[in-house]
């Protein structure tokens, strides 16, 4: 009798230490954090300050079959004048999901994206985006994929 009540005694202490270290809705929420700020920024103060501010310094894009790796490429690749004006571009993550460590997650969703070219013509395009988020040093998330 009293082996059993240690055995159920120590399966609620390990249940209860389980789901104290398990943070993963946390990260997720940290995750959604970090893409409601991207997409605020992106808004704000346009898609190179944007992009530039919420990616690692080894993080690579992919646009059309180019990848650009790391944020010189990215800075260049931002900083290409554009024949567009009134640019938006919008997006809403649709799934999040995080490494139980907490260190690697990822979001994916629809994305807008819209501007005047030289014509008048307004251009639009609508699709799906996927970025992958690494947990920095000093804790925040930068994309590391997108």
């Amino acid at each position: 009798m009293r082996i059993s009540v240690l055995i159920g005694m120590a399966l609620i202490l390990n249940s209860c230490s389980m789901k104290e270290t398990d943070k993963t809705e946390q990260y997720k929420d940290e995750i959604m954090a970090a893409e409601g700020a991207f997409a605020k920024l992106v808004k704000e103060k346009g898609i190179k300050e944007g992009f530039l501010s919420f990616a690692a310094d080894s993080a690579v894009v992919r646009r059309g079959e180019e990848l650009h790796v790391g944020k010189e490429a990215l800075n260049m690749l931002y900083s290409k004048p554009s024949n567009l004006k009134d640019v938006v571009l919008e997006w809403t993550p649709d799934f999040v999901d995080v490494a139980a460590s907490g260190d690697l997650g990822y979001t994916y969703g629809k994305y807008y994206f819209s501007g005047t070219d030289s014509l008048g013509k307004r251009v639009e395009e609508r699709g799906i985006f996927h970025t992958v988020w690494k947990r920095q040093r000093d804790g925040n998330w930068k994309f590391v994929w997108d």
